[in-house]
């Protein structure tokens, strides 16, 4: 694993996506990955992790793609929500690299205000990089 990248601030669009959810707990939420990833298959999909803390929930979702009936996959559909975000790129090989994860958004705390309104999200831009995401509260 190399060092986290930098933090940055990105503004991102509201997302549909479809999901299974959990409690915000790895070896709870940890196991649906394999099953969401039976269920829509890999090829051409976006993945998220969103992590809801007042909730204790885990959601772990695809990008919705046209053509997809939620209710058909035995999934649920929803948004992840836009707005501003900080950001840091973690690289490395799985499955080290998603140990890294919870220390990324503990520091990422102490860097910005954070906005409890939305989720923390994970994007799993590749096998080797994920984007941690945390909302920030809007400045002004």
């Amino acid at each position: 694993m190399t060092a986290p990248g930098p933090a940055s601030i990105v503004e991102r669009d509201v997302l549909e996506v479809l999901f299974l959810r959990a409690p915000d707990e790895v070896e709870k939420f940890g196991p649906l990955w394999k099953v969401l990833e039976e269920l829509v298959g890999l090829r051409g999909r976006k993945f998220y992790g969103a992590f809801y803390l007042d909730a204790h929930e885990y959601r772990v979702c695809t990008e919705m793609r046209a053509g997809d009936e939620a209710e058909a996959l035995g999934l649920e559909s929803g948004v992840l929500p836009g707005g501003r975000f900080l950001r840091c790129r973690l690289r490395g090989d799985a499955p080290a690299i998603y140990e890294h994860i919870a220390p990324t958004f503990t520091m990422l705390r102490t860097l910005a205000a954070v906005d409890a309104t939305r989720p923390g999200i994970e994007y799993y831009r590749s096998h080797g990089e994920i984007d941690c995401l945390l909302p920030i509260r809007p400045s002004g």
